[in-house]
C-alpha cells in the first residue's frame, strides 16, 4: 500500500519523537482504534520508518460493531506491512464504563507491549484533546495535577500527536485515501468532553492549541516539582511505629500538607483516594487539632498527625 504523507507532517512527527527522547530504532506499540487520530499516527509511523512499530486494537466488547472495526484496522495494517494484534478484556466491563474501559485498555496495551518487546506505547491524543481536557478539568475545579492535563510522556506511555490538531490528522488520513472509523460516543452530549467540544466548535474562542499545550506542559512541570518536594519532605516528616504513621506537617505550606496527608492515607489504604472537599475538610480538622475518620482510618490532628486503622466496632451479642 502506497502511503502519501506530507513531508511537513513527517518532520513534525519525527521532531515530536525526538522531544520525547525516543531513540531511533526503539520499538513502539501503537494504540490504534481506527479513528482518524490513531490511523493518522499509524500512517505517520509507518511512512517515517524510524522505529519498528506494532499496532494494537482494543475491542472492549461494549459495541457490536467494535469487532468489525478491529478487523478493519487489521486489514489496513496488513496493507502497510505493520504487525497488528487485537486485544480484548477477559471479563465484562462494568461500573463506571468510561473509567473501567480506560483502565482495561491500558492494562491490555501494557501486557501486549511486554510480550512484543516494546518499551514504549504510543497513544493518539492530540492538541484538541489537550484543550478539551484542560477546560473540562477547569470546569470540575481541578488543582495543579489535574490542570497539567495530558502528559507528553508518562512512564512508557508517549503521546507524539499533542502538537497536531484534529484537522491535521484528518487531512493525513484523507491524503492517504484511508477512511477512518466513526465512534458514535464522540457525539454523545451526555459526556463532559463532548459538551466542551461542541461549545468550542460553536463559539469564537481565543484558545490556541500551541499556547494551551505550553500551559499544560508548564503545569505538569510544577506538578512534578511538587511531587519531588513531597517525597523529599516525607522522608524527614513521616515515620512509622508498628501500623501507626505519624507526620510532622508543622510550618509547611497548605498544599504540601495536603500531599503529605494523601501520602499517609495511601500507606494505610492504597485504594482510598479522597479528593476535593473530602480531603480539604479532613485537612482543616487536623490543622485544628481534631480527631476524624476517613474510610477505615483514624486520623488525629495537632502539632503531629497520627494515622492508624480504626478499631473494630464491637457488636452486641
Amino acid at each position: 500500500m502506497q502511503v502519501t504523507v506530507a513531508s511537513e507532517y513527517l518532520d513534525k512527527f519525527r521532531d515530536a519523537l525526538i522531544r520525547l527522547d525516543v531513540k531511533k530504532g526503539e520499538p513502539i506499540l501503537l494504540a490504534v482504534s481506527g479513528g482518524p487520530d490513531s490511523l493518522a499516527m499509524l500512517l505517520l509511523a509507518a511512512r517515517l520508518g524510524d522505529n519498528p512499530v506494532i499496532a494494537a486494537t482494543v475491542d472492549h466488547r461494549l459495541r457490536p460493531e467494535a469487532a468489525d472495526e478491529a478487523a478493519y484496522v487489521a486489514d489496513i495494517c496488513k496493507k502497510l506491512d505493520v504487525p497488528h494484534i487485537i486485544l480484548a478484556p477477559r471479563h465484562k466491563i462494568s461500573g463506571n464504563i468510561q473509567s473501567s474501559a480506560r483502565d482495561a485498555r491500558y492494562a491490555l496495551l501494557a501486557a501486549a507491549a511486554d510480550e512484543a518487546g516494546c518499551p514504549l506505547i504510543a497513544t493518539a491524543h492530540h492538541g484538541d484533546d489537550q484543550l478539551e481536557t484542560i477546560l473540562m478539568r477547569l470546569a470540575r475545579g481541578s488543582g495543579i495535577d489535574g490542570l497539567a492535563a495530558i502528559r507528553h510522556r508518562n512512564g512508557r506511555i508517549i503521546r507524539p500527536l499533542l502538537g497536531f490538531s484534529k484537522s491535521e490528522l484528518e487531512k493525513i488520513c484523507a491524503d492517504a485515501g484511508v477512511e477512518p472509523v466513526r465512534d458514535p460516543s464522540n457525539d454523545n452530549a451526555e459526556f463532559d468532553r463532548v459538551t466542551i467540544r461542541q461549545w468550542l466548535a460553536q463559539s469564537r474562542h481565543p484558545f490556541n492549541l500551541g499556547r494551551t499545550d505550553r500551559t499544560a506542559h508548564a503545569l505538569n512541570e510544577v506538578a512534578e516539582a511538587l511531587a519531588w518536594m513531597t517525597d523529599f519532605v516525607a522522608k524527614q516528616r513521616i515515620s512509622q511505629n508498628d501500623m501507626v504513621y505519624q507526620c510532622d506537617a508543622s510550618g509547611l505550606p497548605r498544599d504540601l500538607k495536603r500531599r503529605l496527608l494523601l501520602l499517609c492515607i495511601s500507606k494505610l489504604d492504597p485504594n482510598l483516594q479522597p479528593r476535593g472537599s473530602a480531603i480539604d475538610h479532613l485537612l482543616n480538622e487536623l490543622n485544628a487539632g481534631q480527631t476524624a475518620m476517613i474510610g477505615n482510618i483514624l486520623c488525629k490532628g495537632g502539632d503531629i498527625w497520627f494515622f492508624s486503622d480504626a478499631p473494630s466496632r464491637r457488636t452486641e451479642p
